[in-house]
């Protein structure tokens, strides 16, 4: 059964947000992830809406989109994760937590193994070396190519030794 022609709009505006960003146009981004949301609201789209917005250091407002992806699909994992580490970059680690566990256990969730390695961020931030080579232990079960999570599980087992 073919999209309904509105259905097929949405999602071109999206693509074309995403293109923006991937391109550094963050402003056009922003004004495509908008008229998709105007004409389909969707997890996707609030939530890159918001990454757009935490981009430009405004990571309050890519909290409350991200909250309004979770209102439209709660099984869609990016946005917990995305909330979690936006909650890393003002510094609220405590807060992170709750929602990076959220994300591990979304049902509908790529890449699966963003927050272990946010996890493993926050732990090795508050010392706890032990949970943050687990954390990473497990992102790189998920994702073996990680080259940042292998280095900082190599840093972490060198100061066990």
């Amino acid at each position: 059964m073919a999209e309904p022609e509105w259905q097929a709009e949405a999602r071109e505006h999206f693509e074309h947000g995403y293109q923006a960003q991937m391109a550094g146009r963050l402003e056009d981004a922003l004004e495509c992830y908008r008229r998709s949301l105007a004409i389909q609201e969707t997890a996707e789209a609030h939530t890159f809406l918001g990454w757009a917005m935490a981009h430009q250091g405004k990571h309050e407002e890519a909290i409350e989109e991200c909250k309004r992806a979770i209102a439209v699909d709660p099984t869609f994992g990016n946005p917990y994760n995305d909330i979690g580490s936006y909650l890393i970059a003002l510094g609220r680690d405590e807060e992170a937590i709750a929602w990076l566990e959220r994300a591990k256990r979304a049902p509908r969730y790529e890449p699966r193994h963003f927050p272990y390695v946010n996890l493993a961020t926050v732990y090795a931030r508050r010392h706890k070396v032990h949970e943050a080579i687990r954390e990473l232990q497990h992102a790189l079960a998920i994702e073996p190519r990680h080259v940042a999570a292998r280095r900082e599980l190599h840093r972490l087992i060198g100061l066990l030794n």
